[in-house]
């Protein structure tokens, strides 16, 4: 059994008991019906009263407890900015923050450079797939460019980490928590809104390797925790680490996008 499982089971153990010790104190006052109640109101005791209070404290104890286990943040995970030398790098700096925590020397201008790049658009003025590399400029938005999807990124992190990097695209966002509650923050493929875009954000690419569903609002982030409301990631964008976004609508976007994510073996 789990750690998890195990506090889960304890919980429930304790809300039963709870319950069965709250029913056994309470069996004297009953609340009686609207139509009796003004002639037959009970009189509750200094102990029944104190049993009351008791439950209601070990009530919200649990409940607390039970929240805990839904919160997970790895500490000491890295910030860096993309900007302003890579305009179109979330991927590859996002990856960098990733192999920093492992304690890998990397740098996000060397990742700019290693990671396998494909034209924009080749001599037949068929567009780049980013799931085959990065698509066109890295650096500036003067440039034609996209963006590089979980393939290469994978393949680049792997000459930093051989046998460590764990690519669990196409899982459900379980795996993602399951990859945090390891110690592994998670790079993961989102868009800049953190939230479901519409399909007219969207546009199919027609490529060499097959027609790939793309938005400009592409963006890679870093997940460093999460709890029942948020996820906390490290967005390259912005101006520290740690950000807070609303979880229900980060997953669906998430999985909108691929549900791309990687991480590392622990």
């Amino acid at each position: 059994m789990n750690n998890k499982l195990l506090l889960r089971s304890l919980s429930i153990g304790a809300i039963f008991l709870g319950t069965y010790l709250g029913a056994e104190n309470f069996r004297s006052v009953e609340n009686p019906t609207a139509e009796t109640q003004a002639v037959v109101a009970p009189k509750i005791t200094r102990t029944e009263a104190h049993s009351v209070t008791k439950n209601s404290v070990d009530k919200e104890v649990l409940e607390n407890f039970i929240n805990a286990e839904e919160k997970k943040i790895i500490e000491g995970v890295p910030h860096i900015s993309q900007l302003p030398e890579l305009q179109r790098g979330c991927e590859v700096t996002s990856l960098t923050m990733l192999l920093q925590y492992e304690g890998v020397a990397a740098d996000k201008m060397t990742l700019a450079k290693q990671i396998h790049k494909i034209p924009f658009r080749d001599a037949n003025y068929v567009r780049g797939n980013p799931y085959d590399g990065f698509v066109g400029d890295i650096y500036t938005f003067s440039k034609s460019g996209y963006a590089v999807y979980h393939g290469p990124v994978a393949s680049l992190g792997e000459n930093y980490l051989p046998g460590k990097i764990r690519d669990i695209t196409g899982q459900s966002i379980d795996a993602v928590y399951e990859l945090i509650e390891t110690g592994s923050p998670v790079w993961v493929i989102i868009n800049s809104t953190f939230a479901p875009l519409p399909e007219s954000e969207f546009t199919v690419w027609e490529t060499n390797t097959g027609n790939v569903k793309i938005t400009y609002r592409e963006h890679s982030v870093l997940i460093v925790g999460y709890d029942k409301e948020f996820i906390f990631v490290n967005d390259p964008l912005a101006s520290d680490g740690y950000k807070a976004v609303p979880r229900i609508p980060f997953e669906k976007a998430w999985v909108q996008m691929g549900s791309q994510a990687i991480g590392v073996k622990k």
